[in-house]
């Protein structure tokens, strides 16, 4: 009976080989027929695949596969041979990066884009994880926060129609005030809300759909003094600040960015895509944007679009990350300590009675797990910086049975180095 045995191991290794390649090369396969596919358009064309890298040839058949699925996706049939379109893969690579090579050719034209794939021995360095996320929670209640602020006594949180100023506690943080907001027109679903303090200190000033709301307070004035106002206001809201901390191993310190701000869609619950200033190309309407440090001292605005696509502005265009299909809508950048220093903190995707928050590092345009998912008790809503990059805030929507109202919870996430 032990041949039976060989043969089961054997049968087990075959099955088990391309689904560990197809794992592997899953997300570079979607973008590059994502760019064919955006030339080609829906259609038939004649796939051929060539081979000039270290990749081996058992796992090839995988890689087309893969390549069929996703083209077929986007209306592109990669079977026919008597298709007068054809598309030619080349997989190549040199020391530091693997290059996939398409050549898109109909009738005498010939296209061309390229698609950049980590080498093996880069992805498993970056793919140890280099840090632990730790959560706090900050504040709980039954309505939901849309965006909150801690200053240097207090903290501020905006509801849906209220902005609420806390005071520390005994038991923590304890409601001083609620001050009206004034919305005059319906709330989409899953509002947004944005709150960041004056550069000098001293106010804030918040944004939650229609309404822009301003602050301001002396150090250690009660709440009950505070100057809060509201008005009816259709500019666009902040969606990156400066400065922030930025931390690595060689330096700290304080670095400006370029402060971003865009149009909010009121009616739905995203930004449309039109940004100021202009960076040579607007992204798609996006959830979520945020300047990210590279350990080569650049900067990528990276956006997360509400077709579930996370793409980085550099230098006047707009290239896809891949590695985030398993992105929420929401995502914030950590300045740690640890690894290239800076770190995105992204939400899971897909609704989730139990949601999860991982870092992850952008080493060459693709994202790299940095550390063991964080596991929250309920489903994030929102996720922003801290102003002193330090950490981040999530807000958590907590489910609970038949018959009862949600909660909600602020919670702080901070990270330290393994």
């Amino acid at each position: 009976m032990r041949w039976l045995w060989l043969v089961a191991m054997l049968i087990s290794r075959l099955i088990a080989q391309p689904a560990a390649a197809s794992t592997q090369w899953e997300q570079p396969a979607a973008d590059l027929a994502e760019q064919i596919s955006g030339i080609l358009g829906p259609g038939q064309a004649h796939l051929t695949i060539r081979n000039i890298s270290t990749i081996s040839i058992d796992e090839i058949p995988a890689i087309r596969r893969l390549l069929e699925q996703d083209l077929k996706a986007h209306g592109v049939q990669a079977s026919g041979t008597e298709s007068a379109n054809t598309i030619r893969v080349t997989l190549s690579e040199n020391l530091h990066e693997r290059l996939w090579i398409a050549e898109i050719v109909e009738g005498s034209e010939t296209r061309v884009v390229m698609e950049h794939v980590d080498a093996p021995s880069a992805r498993q360095a970056a793919a140890a994880p280099g840090l632990t996320l730790h959560r706090q929670t900050l504040l709980a209640g039954k309505d939901p926060f849309l965006a909150a602020l801690e200053t240097a006594e207090n903290l501020v949180a905006i509801e849906p129609e209220e902005m609420v100023i806390y005071a520390h506690g005994a038991s923590g943080w304890q409601e001083q005030r609620r001050v009206g907001i004034g919305q005059k027109r319906p709330l989409a679903r899953d509002p947004r809300g944005v709150i960041l303090p004056f550069f000098g200190g001293g106010g804030f000033e918040a944004f939650v759909p229609g309404m822009e709301c301003t602050g301001s307070y002396a150090p250690a004035q009660p709440a009950a003094d505070w100057s809060v106002r509201c008005r009816e206001s259709d500019d666009p809201w902040p969606v990156t600040w400066a400065p922030v901390r930025q931390t690595g191993a060689a330096t700290t310190e304080d670095t400006s960015v370029t402060p971003v701000t865009a149009f909010y869609n009121a009616s739905r619950n995203y930004f449309t895509g039109v940004i100021s200033p202009n960076l040579g190309v607007d992204p798609p309407p996006f959830y979520t944007a945020a300047w990210l440090f590279r350990s080569d001292s650049s900067t990528l605005l990276v956006t997360g679009g509400i077709d579930g696509k996370v793409q980085a502005l550099e230098n006047g265009s707009l290239k896809p990350i891949a590695g985030t299909r398993d992105w929420g809508s929401d995502f914030a950048v950590l300045h740690s300590n640890c690894g290239s220093g800076a770190q995105i903190i992204a939400s899971g995707s897909g609704e989730a009675l139990a949601d999860s928050l991982r870092a992850y590092e952008l080493p060459a345009r693709e994202a790299v797990a940095a550390s063991a998912p964080l596991t929250l008790d309920g489903a994030v809503t929102a996720l922003w910086t801290a102003p002193d990059g330090k950490s981040v805030l999530t807000v958590v929507r907590k489910q609970a049975g038949p018959g009862q109202a949600d909660s909600y919870e602020v919670d702080r996430v901070t990270a330290t180095c393994n």
